[in-house]
């Protein structure tokens, strides 16, 4: 029984934020700029790309979070504004500055984001204008303009809200997210924006978001490309006034359960929304000798194209999986490792003590044709455990990233 009520709600469903989303003009006719903000300064925490060529606004926003101190995020989508050069940094400063001035926010209390086509100068000019029309276009009800303008080759929105009482208080935690491809363990073309109107310490908060990123969005793939955009940003206002969150808080699980579920849920939206996707896959690991040896294991298998090309097609070839796991660069006896395959359509032990079982082929056939498939590895060697989750690989994927700038 979970603690907290899950309901349809976004980034404004937590007191005192607002939000919009606007066409711009960087896309033909979708929209393309979003704004959210709260109506008093609050604290913030993010987490960023680790890829090497990070984008012009990822530079710029890790300096902003470095105060602790957030009140807003302006995003674009439709250009990554990445490996842009100067000029790249420049344009990311001006959107920093027309959101400070349409907003009344102090340029250093606000983060910026970009997703997109990388390698292409951003249309500065149209961005601004944008900001400005956006900023004039903030609501309490803006949050699902928000979700759709932050979208790129997305097919569904994502978006979710949580409240939870903490002494006393109802507390909400809202989020979006955009991302379908370039989606890989270690952040990846990935962008989720948390607000919460919780009264909470900084350096908590800070903790926390890294901690539940390890465990969320860093261990998603789509197709195993890391993006030079990605971004997970929380603002917290305190407008809940509950007593101050920290580690010491005699509820603080109840909080941190709740903070969790809405970023698991995000994060799997992604993989579910997966470019060309057709299978959900979630891969446990467990009794490991280590969370690292359980995570590794966990990317090795979902990365896999040829594991992800068999559930594509509904070819039960435990083979590939056990050669993924053989791979994946941790320590293990080969014959103490066991797999089981679940779905609504039954539970299949597929491999025991490192070689295949004698299954039913007609039996794996129908667990094969459910959209959700769990994959469980048994090491048997340890105690330590973690969770991935991933998708197929299918002909749509080559047709929607062949033809991506078209």
């Amino acid at each position: 029984m979970k603690i907290f009520e899950i309901y349809d709600g976004d980034v404004t469903s937590p007191k005192g934020f607002l939000a919009s989303g606007i066409h711009a003009g960087l896309k033909k006719s979708r929209k393309d700029i979003a704004i959210i903000t709260s109506e008093v300064m609050g604290v913030g925490a993010a987490v960023f790309t680790t890829n090497k060529a990070c984008a012009a606004p990822i530079i710029v926003s890790k300096t902003n979070i470095e105060s602790g101190k957030l009140q807003g995020i302006v995003v674009n989508s439709g250009n990554a504004n990445a490996c842009t050069g100067i000029k790249g940094l420049e344009d990311s400063h001006k959107m920093l500055k027309m959101a400070s001035e349409s907003l009344n926010i102090p340029k250093e209390n606000l983060l910026v984001a970009s997703t997109g086509v990388i390698g292409v100068p951003l249309p500065i000019d149209i961005v601004l204008k944008g900001i400005k029309t956006a900023s004039q276009k903030l609501s309490y009800e803006g949050g699902r303009a928000a979700t759709e303008a932050i979208m790129t080759t997305d097919i569904a929105i994502k978006n979710i809200a949580v409240s939870v009482n903490i002494n006393e208080k109802k507390v909400v935690i809202g989020g979006i997210a955009k991302g379908s491809g370039m989606i890989h363990p270690n952040m990846a073309t990935m962008l989720a924006f948390i607000t919460t109107d919780i009264n909470i310490d900084g350096e908590f908060l800070n903790d926390a978001l890294k901690i539940i990123n390890q465990q969320t969005y860093n261990m998603i793939t789509v197709d195993g490309d890391t993006s030079t955009n990605d971004m997970v940003a929380v603002i917290a206002n305190g407008l809940a006034e509950n007593a101050v969150m920290n580690w010491q808080h005699p509820e603080v699980n109840k909080f941190l359960e709740a903070f969790y579920y809405v970023n698991e849920y995000l994060a799997k939206s992604i993989v579910r929304d997966g470019e060309g996707a057709t299978k959900f896959i979630e891969v446990e690991a467990i009794n490991c000798n280590s969370i690292e040896d359980a995570r590794q294991t966990i990317k090795s298998i979902l990365t896999s194209n040829l594991v992800k090309t068999a559930f594509f097609g509904e070819d039960g070839n435990w083979g590939r999986i056990l050669c993924s796991i053989g791979y994946a660069g941790v320590d293990l006896t080969m014959d103490k490792i066991a797999i089981t395959l679940k779905s609504d359509g039954g539970t299949i032990k597929i491999v025991e003590a490192g070689q295949g079982t004698n299954y039913s082929e007609e039996d794996m056939s129908v667990l094969l044709k459910h959209q959700d498939i769990k994959v469980i590895v048994d090491f048997n060697q340890g105690k330590e455990s973690a969770k991935g989750w991933g998708c197929d690989l299918s002909y749509e994927y080559v047709k929607i990233n062949g033809a991506y700038r078209t």
